[in-house]
This record gives C-alpha cells, sequence and structure tokens, in this order.
C-alpha cells in the first residue's frame, strides 16, 4: 500500500496509474489532515508527499511525520518542483528518504519506489548488529538508534542507512556510484548528487564528530 498526499488531481492520477501499473495498492489524500486520519487506519509501506499543498507545506507535513513514534519509519518519498538545492536540503533535513523534482518521468517514480521499498524490506531482513566507531558513534541497527557520545541522535531512513555502510566499511575509500548502489540499491547514473546532500545533512547530525566523515576529492567519502 503507498499513500499519495497530492491536491492536483491530474498529478495524482498520473503517479497513481503508473503505481497501480506496477503492481502497487495506492490511496490518494488532499491534505495533511486527510493522511493523518488515514494513518490512524492502516500504515502503508511507503508515502509520496508533494511539497506544495494548497492548504499546508508539505514539509509541515513530513514534520509531523517523523514526530511521530507510530509513523516515523515509514519511508517517505519527496516530490517537488522546486529545482533549488536548499529546497531539496530542507526535505532531506526534514526526514525525507528520496525525492524527486517535477517534471519526471513515470518510469523514474516507480524505479525511485522500487529502490526505496528494497532497500527498506532487505534492511529488515539483515541480521541486527551493533556497530561502534571510535568508541564515540555508536549505532544499533535492531532498535534503529544512533548515538554519538551517548546522545541519541535522531536519522532519517537513509542517513541511517548511509552511516551504516560507512561504519561497515571504516577506513575504507568509497566512491559516490559505489555508495549510491549500496544503500539506495541501484545504480541511479547522474544523481550522485542526492549522495552528497546526505553526507552533508549527515555531517550535521553528528555534529562535532560529522568530521570523521572525509571527503575525497574526485572520488568519494570515507569514515576515518
Amino acid at each position: 500500500m503507498i499513500y499519495i498526499v497530492e491536491d492536483d488531481y491530474d498529478v495524482f492520477e498520473i503517479e497513481a496509474y503508473a503505481l497501480k501499473t506496477a503492481g502497487y495498492e495506492v490511496i490518494g489524500y488532499r491534505t495533511g489532515t486527510e493522511l493523518m486520519k488515514g494513518l490512524k487506519k492502516r500504515h502503508p509501506e511507503l508515502i509520496i508527499l508533494d511539497f506544495m499543498l494548497e492548504e499546508e507545506s508539505g514539509i509541515d507535513i513530513l514534520r509531523e511525520l517523523k514526530k511521530s513514534k507510530t509513523n516515523m519509519n515509514i519511508p517517505v518519498i519527496f516530490i517537488t518542483s522546486k529545482s533549488m538545492e536548499l529546497e531539496k536540503v530542507r526535505a532531506l533535513d526534514a526526514g525525507a528518504d528520496d525525492y524527486i523534482t517535477k517534471p519526471f518521468g513515470i518510469m523514474e517514480l516507480v524505479s525511485r519506489v522500487k529502490a526505496v521499498l528494497r532497500r527498506f524490506n532487505v534492511s529488515e531482513k539483515k541480521k541486527k548488529v551493533i556497530l561502534s566507531y571510535d568508541e564515540c558513534i555508536t549505532l544499533d541497527e535492531d532498535r534503529r538508534e544512533v548515538r554519538v557520545d551517548d546522545r541519541l541522535c535522531k536519522l532519517t531512513y537513509k542517513e541511517f542507512e548511509l552511516l551504516k555502510y560507512l561504519m561497515h566499511n571504516n577506513g575504507i575509500v568509497l566512491s559516490r556510484d559505489k555508495i549510491m548502489e549500496n544503500v539506495w540499491g541501484f545504480d541511479y547514473q547522474g544523481e550522485t548528487r542526492t549522495v552528497d546532500m546526505h553526507i552533508k545533512t549527515l555531517r550535521q547530525k553528528l555534529g562535532e564528530k560529522g568530521k570523521s566523515i572525509k571527503t575525497i576529492r574526485n572520488v568519494g567519502y570515507k569514515l576515518d
């Protein structure tokens, strides 16, 4: 089940048709209030949330979702007509797991949805582990918690997966393409900028310890 929050009926019809054709069940909502009522009845596998809604900002709805213990782990793909990097960063900072900029192709939408769901489902099946870096960053996969100097650090689903991948490969230089392939679950050429923005927000949330994520010029990143 996928929930779509979109107040433009024509846009909703296109998105819903594409996802239904791909085999997904879809329910649409026009406002955040309608969405919250729907979440009380049933939890979806994923939410597609539009940035620009008539009655409220998609960012506000996203923040409300991430503040709720019952809804915070639902993956969210943000849809925006904004091409500016700032708007994408705002979405990621608020807890979005991925974003798509309008106009976008139907195949891209379906691919992004499959990628997010694939990563979410695969990670749920993996053996649960606790990782530690430099005795200051601890990642508990079972509880999906990250602590920095014993301070709880709230990360989005994708930020958590990114940090886990870096910690598993501590000291190893990882290319942007490799990170995209392993964290996002597929090789999405031309979208490595997504990796850069997630690294940026991850560093900010880790605070002083975020400096441990080193940029390797023209290559990628490593935890060192």
